[in-house]
């Protein structure tokens, strides 16, 4: 199988997401607020994580509606930074 292009790829944004219980919540927060098809499109996946923090990269596209469901989660949830790269997100933790 060939090697997709890198205009084909998708875009990925990796975010710094602090709270308690975050493996749980941050499913729960995307799903509750932009349900399956949302989920889907935005294509979360929990990259690393430790006892307060989750890094998460999602789809370009999909940012605002992720940030606006972490916001509204009624446990605290908060995006602490953005980055495009893994090395960018390093430098805040």
């Amino acid at each position: 199988m060939k090697a997709l292009k890198p205009s084909m790829k998708e875009n990925k944004r990796y975010l710094l997401v602090r709270g308690k219980n975050l493996k749980e919540n941050v499913d729960a927060a995307i799903l509750d607020f932009v349900g399956v098809l949302g989920y889907s499109k935005a294509v979360p996946n929990i990259i690393k994580s430790g006892k307060d923090f989750v890094i998460l990269s999602i789809n370009r596209e999909a940012i605002n509606e992720i940030r606006a469901s972490l916001a509204v989660w009624p446990e605290k949830i908060s995006v602490e930074k953005v980055s495009g790269t893994l090395k960018g997100l390093g430098k805040k933790k």
